[in-house]
């Protein structure tokens, strides 16, 4: 059974996501919260294993509250809600190790397909969110830049050839079987890659590769 703890400012939002928990048969909602100081105080109460949190909210915004929470030795997965207002709060969440995002409007059997997902320790997005998200994110000039790209390549050196073509797929948004489709081999090999990349990177998802990918401008 997997825990849940939904947070978001929005009552209806709040209702929709428990009815959607409430039909899977391995979710459990254990708690909600308003904002992110409840946010914080609810993991410390209920150990969830999954945070579904909106971005903004009053009092404390889900940024910071995620970068609390994703910064404790033991952590929940935390899933960001997004109405794809992708702007600096998104690509800070990003960098605070996010392990996923999801449009408030994505279809329930998503959400769901989603947490299992994240549970499981594999933050995988469609690859067209994925794709759009991380480009739009990426966009803005990042003060810190040049310097942001070197720290990025120096980081992705460490990859053999093939994790290094792996990784540029995942830059592109592309799934497992994508890669595996494109570059000739097994959902099982991409799989063993991406551990390889997130060990030699340290990188705890494969969202900050992509984002490491983009900030080397590679």
């Amino acid at each position: 059974m997997t825990r849940v703890l939904v947070v978001d400012d929005d009552p209806m939002v709040r209702t929709g996501l428990s009815m959607i928990l409430g039909g899977a048969p391995d979710l459990e909602l254990v708690g909600e919260a308003t904002n992110g100081q409840e946010a914080i105080d609810g993991v410390r109460r209920f150990s969830p294993d999954v945070v579904l949190m909106d971005i903004r909210m009053p009092v404390r915004d889900g940024l910071s509250a995620a970068t609390e929470i994703l910064a404790a030795a033991v952590r929940p997965r935390v899933i960001m809600l997004t109405t794809f207002d992708a702007d600096e709060m998104v690509h800070r969440a990003l960098r605070a190790g996010a392990d996923g995002f999801l449009l408030k409007d994505t279809p329930p059997e998503r959400i769901v397909e989603s947490i299992r997902a994240v549970s499981r320790g594999e933050p995988t997005l469609s690859p067209t969110v994925t794709a759009r998200l991380i480009a739009a994110v990426t966009e803005a000039p990042d003060p810190g830049g040049s310097a942001a790209r070197a720290t990025a390549r120096r980081r992705l050196e460490a990859l053999t050839a093939r994790e290094r073509e792996v990784a540029l797929a995942i830059g592109g948004g592309a799934s497992n079987a994508d890669i595996a489709g494109t570059l000739f081999m097994s959902v099982a090999t991409v799989k063993s890659h991406v551990t390889s990349i997130l060990a030699k990177t340290g990188a705890e998802s494969r969202l900050q590769v992509a984002v490491l990918v983009r900030d080397a401008e590679l």
